[in-house]
């Protein structure tokens, strides 16, 4: 896995709206690269809302997976399962277009025992399928 950005920012608009927040809300973003032989993949790319981190210390992960810390939380619940087209622009992969790659997308809630509301964490996770993956595993291009 490789971190291609880590930085606070503003989420996309469809990103915003996954996640129920304003568009204009600052958010934690971070976009990783799984390779296989230095080649990318898979890209990925989460999207939390800034005011629900509370010493979450996301940031600290540095080339380790979010999914190391998601699935150690106890209380981790997943929305739906969506899948797109759309993609992201990435920091440093090329050849990115929309509809050129297929995608994956849910929100998952920490700090859910209760039901999900104020003080539970939203965190948008998204995944993208690159040629490269179905070029080395002899898949058909559609």
């Amino acid at each position: 896995m490789r971190v291609l950005r880590q930085c606070v920012g503003l989420p996309q608009r469809d990103e915003a709206l996954a996640l129920n927040i304003a568009p204009r809300r600052y958010a934690w973003l971070r976009e990783v690269a799984l390779c296989l032989d230095e080649t990318p993949w898979v890209v990925a790319r989460s999207v939390a809302p800034l005011a629900q981190l509370k010493g979450q210390r996301l940031e600290r992960l540095g080339e380790r997976s979010l999914g190391s810390w998601l699935f150690r939380q106890p209380d981790v619940v997943r929305g739906p399962l969506e899948v797109t087209t759309h993609a992201p622009l990435f920091a440093g992969v090329s050849g990115i277009q929309d509809d050129s790659v297929w995608g994956r997308r849910s929100v998952f809630y920490h700090g859910c025992k209760h039901g999900c509301q104020q003080g539970s964490l939203s965190l948008l996770v998204q995944e993208f399928f690159l040629p490269a993956m179905a070029d080395d595993l002899g898949l058909p291009s559609r």
